[in-house]
């Protein structure tokens, strides 16, 4: 029996249940449309929010970048430099979040393990459908840790009551929480935060591009500053349509990770292009709001539509559209429909979503028109009656 055999038995568990990866390949740009295995489908599971990964003006800027710096930065930014791009990126985010510096990473993902580690607490709090991300930069510490039910800031008080011996203190959660699309209540959580002393992170991925001013995303939503609000991680790779991480609040804390934080120290720096294309959409969205609004009514005629039509959306309160089905099988069964009648949405099961929890997570982008949107509701009208759905 070959060494690897456990490895081809768990695939073959996860096809069982209704939980292997179909991925699929894609052969044109993220847009509202897409090409898949030679078929034209309409896009609704992509984070591109405002439709700017495919925006002409940012792959301009990409194309003018290489032609001046090259492609790549050579190495980690502390041993072959920091090329000037970086810095107004950097720069750049500041203005757009309003705080007095960011530091640049390669991945969301990658920022939340660059960060939480370093901040060596003694205690961590975590909302208890934090992203991946997370909870892996929770397992990289020594931390004890505190798991708070899901947005409950009087589960959360609790907790900090119990851990109140401890020294240092980290809250952490999502601003956006992905699979439901749920708010976390930011300024109850700062204010517990004050009242015992704790540091306050907030992972603002889905946030930024969709809520706050011009998209500025969930401190700016509550109108709090990041003096309420001590770590905000940020995300290129959604709403802004390129790739990168970064996290922004004062220069004490961005001088203190660009000295202390791993993936900044041992891992080489997000690609010339991407660089130069998420400066360019940062300040798209700086100069103009028009996609914000236009994802926001996207987002309410589509929700409303699907209501109507008898489907469950669950408690979102974003353009993030869960259409709730319980089971991984029938979720699956459901995409695979969809498909057939041109739409692209995936089934997302466990572990992102606990067990009995499966659906599809429809993504509303400001690239859909009306006529999309109708299509849409058609063919999961069609399809949920055809699976007795609804």
């Amino acid at each position: 029996m070959s060494k690897l055999t456990f490895m081809q038995e768990e695939l073959n568990r996860l096809e069982d249940v209704g939980l292997y990866n179909n991925i699929r390949t894609i052969e044109s740009p993220q847009d509202a449309w897409l090409k898949i295995e030679g078929k034209r489908v309409l896009n609704m599971c992509s984070n591109n929010y405002l439709g700017l990964a495919d925006d002409k003006r940012i792959a301009q800027a990409a194309k003018e970048a290489i032609d001046k710096y090259g492609v790549g930065p050579g190495a980690v930014r502390t041993i072959a430099g920091t090329m000037e791009l970086h810095k107004i990126l950097e720069d750049t985010l500041a203005e757009f979040k309003q705080v007095e510096a960011t530091i640049g990473l390669q991945s969301g993902f990658v920022t939340n393990q660059a960060v939480i580690p370093q901040i060596g607490a003694d205690a961590i709090f975590t909302d208890s459908l934090n992203h991946a991300s997370i909870i892996d930069g929770v397992r990289l510490t020594k931390s004890k840790r505190f798991i708070y039910e899901h947005n409950d800031v009087n589960d959360l008080n609790s907790k900090l009551e119990e851990g109140k011996e401890f020294g240092r203190k980290l809250i952490i959660t999502d601003g956006v929480f992905s699979m439901d699309g749920d708010i976390a209540p930011l300024d109850e959580i700062a204010k517990i935060a004050k009242e015992h002393d704790a540091i306050l992170m907030v992972d603002d991925a889905h946030g930024e591009g969709v809520l706050g001013d011009h998209g500025r995303g969930i401190v700016n939503h509550f109108k709090l500053s990041h003096h309420d609000v001590d770590i905000d991680v940020g995300t290129l790779s959604k709403a802004m349509g390129v790739v990168g991480g970064y996290v922004a609040g004062t220069k004490l804390l961005t001088e203190y990770l660009a000295q202390k934080a791993r993936p900044f120290l041992f891992s080489s720096a997000t690609t010339i292009p991407d660089v130069a294309a998420a400066i360019a959409s940062v300040r798209i969205l700086m100069e103009d709001d028009s996609l914000v609004r236009k994802l926001w009514k996207n987002a309410e005629y589509f929700q409303q539509g699907m209501r109507d039509l008898g489907f469950d959306t669950g408690k979102t309160q974003t353009p993030i559209t869960p259409v709730m089905l319980g089971e991984a099988k029938l979720s699956k069964e459901f995409s695979k429909e969809l498909f057939k009648e041109d739409i692209f949405a995936m089934s997302i099961g466990f572990p992102t979503v606990p067990k009995g929890m499966a659906r599809i997570r429809v993504m509303l982008s400001a690239a859909h028109s009306t006529e999309d949107l109708d299509f849409a509701l058609q063919k999961f009208e069609k399809v949920g009656k055809s699976l007795q759905v609804i």
